[in-house]
């Protein structure tokens, strides 16, 4: 760990036991776990979404958000979806998506870099084309390569 760095986290630990909570610190062990811009984060999940129900949709995004509150940028989220789940990644989704769901879904993509992938083998079946998705959806041929590749890559995989 560079000098610049651990003097970085040394600060953090000491403002957070003497009462540094103003910075969003939880404790100081919580320190260790901060990042700063261009670390790569400790923490990597990947989802599968395959189904278009609005309650299993927002169990996700829940988690998301969970997930996004007790590691703040020291997490990288991905989702990939395909089958009725593909759906809340079409510019004019086919099935209907609730529209809170639909607005999370871009303001984690927006705001909190959550990668969405999208199948293109269920894409071609729903009769999707590259241009039918959202802009910042990743389009893979293979969903199920997606998720393999992510786990290769070291991220934890979760299937509800």
């Amino acid at each position: 760990m560079s000098e610049i760095l651990k003097n970085r986290r040394h600060f953090i630990t000491a403002m957070a036991g003497a009462g540094g909570l103003a910075l969003g610190v939880k404790s100081a062990q919580a320190a260790d776990e901060l990042s700063f811009p261009g670390d790569k984060p400790k923490h990597h999940l990947v989802f599968q979404l395959n189904h278009d129900e609005t309650e299993y949709q927002t169990h996700i995004l829940n988690s998301m958000s969970a997930l996004l509150t007790e590691f703040g940028g020291n997490i990288q989220l991905a989702v990939v979806a395909f089958s009725k789940g593909i759906h809340i990644l079409a510019k004019n989704p086919k099935r209907p998506v609730d529209k809170t769901i639909y607005e999370r879904v871009q303001g984690f993509a927006d705001n909190y870099g959550v990668e969405f992938v999208a199948c293109g083998n269920t894409m071609h079946t729903v009769g999707y084309t590259d241009a039918d998705m959202r802009s910042f959806a990743k389009i893979r041929q293979v969903g199920a390569a997606a998720l393999m590749e992510y786990q290769e890559q070291g991220y934890s995989y979760i299937a509800w």
